[in-house]
Formats: structure tokens, C-alpha cells, sequence
């Protein structure tokens, strides 16, 4: 019964939550290559990480210039978001990663912690 009530409430939510906009306007940017808008869900002092703790980079500014590079350097580059699980203010994306066509996309794992109206917390886990 528990279950059957919990499916229930899956389905009545129609409009995603703020956590899954956020993920998701990141992502589709992040597709296009946008950095400005890209960048614009992330907060001023976004941390990045490699699960489970060691920091990659703080800031939005190196986020920015990480970032930049990036999207100059990879024309082919696309996301494609395989699973998305929402929990509270939290989003994790579970993802396929093409870097260069022809060669595998890479499996990753990208955990967004979302605080107010931002992210402010980066976590991956990539595929060895």
C-alpha cells in the first residue's frame, strides 16, 4: 500500500522541482556550449568536487574559466542525461558523456547540491 501511495504521488507532480530546473538549465547549456548561461544557475562560491571529497576548484569564476576551455576545445561535446534522481535539494544525473565522436562517451555521475536558488556544490563520479 505504501508503495502504491508513494507511485501515486510520483505521477501528480507535473511540473519539476526547482533542484531538477536548475540541473537541468545547466545541462542544456552545457549542450549548446553557452558558458554565460551555463554558469548562470551556479552560485558566486560553487564547490566542485571528485566524490567523495577531494576539491576540484571553488568559484564560479574558475568554474568560468574551466568551463571556456573546455567547450573551445571539444566541438563534438554533448551530455546525455541517461537517469535523474531528485531528492529534496539535491539532483543526481546520471550521464554519457561524448567528448569526440567516434570514441566512447565516458559514464559519469554528477551530484548537485542546491542551496536557495543555486548550486552550490558540484560532486562527480566518473567511470574508471
Amino acid at each position: 500500500m505504501c508503495l502504491l501511495l508513494m507511485a501515486g504521488n510520483a505521477f501528480a507532480q507535473t511540473t519539476p522541482s526547482l533542484p531538477a530546473q536548475l540541473a537541468q538549465q545547466q545541462l542544456d547549456a552545457y549542450n549548446k556550449r553557452d558558458i554565460n548561461a551555463f554558469l548562470q544557475p551556479y552560485a558566486d562560491t560553487v564547490a566542485v568536487y571528485m566524490f567523495p571529497n577531494k576539491l576540484l576548484y571553488k568559484g564560479k569564476e574558475t568554474m568560468r574559466q574551466e568551463y571556456t576551455g573546455m567547450f573551445a576545445q571539444t566541438p563534438d561535446l554533448h551530455c546525455t542525461l541517461v537517469n535523474r534522481i531528485v531528492q529534496g535539494n539535491t539532483v543526481i544525473d546520471q550521464e554519457s558523456v561524448v567528448f569526440k565522436k567516434g570514441v566512447p562517451p565516458l559514464a559519469a555521475i554528477a551530484i548537485y547540491t542546491i542551496s536557495g536558488d543555486k548550486i552550490v556544490a558540484v560532486h562527480f563520479i566518473a567511470a574508471e
